[in-house]
């Protein structure tokens, strides 16, 4: 009886080290991201497809204007703090380094009216074609690849549309890039 525990113990104890071993061999086999620089412009998939997007919404004679795309670190933060220790209202839950728009991958929009100015109604019919303009925008936008703002469940930003490759916040805090 003794003979069989003993063994049992080597042999849980080889299958141990033999998952360390392979645990330490699968990470140092990560790639090292923690020096991978903070991106300081769009990412140039997110350009080319918001480009295409304001011509598309062009084409059905809908005048969309991209209010904000890439925004830094310490921008996030200045808009972050905007209804908690500054003026004005909350307009994001996202602290600096926490939204896509500081990895270059998400864009803001909003309409122009007949006059140009600048709207967020998100009922106005410009075009005239009995859809609203802003859903015709997001169409166009999801059809490109876009995640729209507008879908989230908790917090939702009908103004933002987002290209995260796969990648989530923690991702790219990590240092990935698409």
């Amino acid at each position: 009886m003794r003979k069989k525990r003993k063994k049992r113990g080597r042999t849980i104890f080889i299958i141990l080290i033999f998952f360390f071993i392979l645990l330490l061999y699968w990470k140092l086999n990560q790639p090292d991201y923690s020096k991978v620089p903070m991106p300081t412009g769009l990412n140039p998939v997110v350009e080319e497809n918001k480009d295409i997007l304001v011509k598309k919404a062009g084409d059905i004679g809908i005048r969309v204007v991209i209010t904000e795309d890439f925004r830094s670190v310490e921008e996030q933060d200045r808009l972050y703090e905007q209804g908690r220790t500054r003026e004005g209202s909350i307009v994001t839950n996202a602290k600096g380094g926490e939204s896509y728009h500081n990895y270059g991958l998400a864009i803001d929009f909003a309409l122009l009216d007949i006059n140009g100015a600048v709207i967020w109604d998100m009922k106005y019919d410009g075009n005239g074609n009995g859809k609203t303009d802003w859903s015709e925008v997001v169409e166009i936008a999801k059809g490109l690849g876009f995640q729209w703002g507008g879908d989230w469940t908790n917090f939702k930003d009908y103004p933002h549309f987002q290209m995260d490759f796969g990648l989530s916040i923690e991702d790219l805090q990590k240092g990935k890039r698409p």
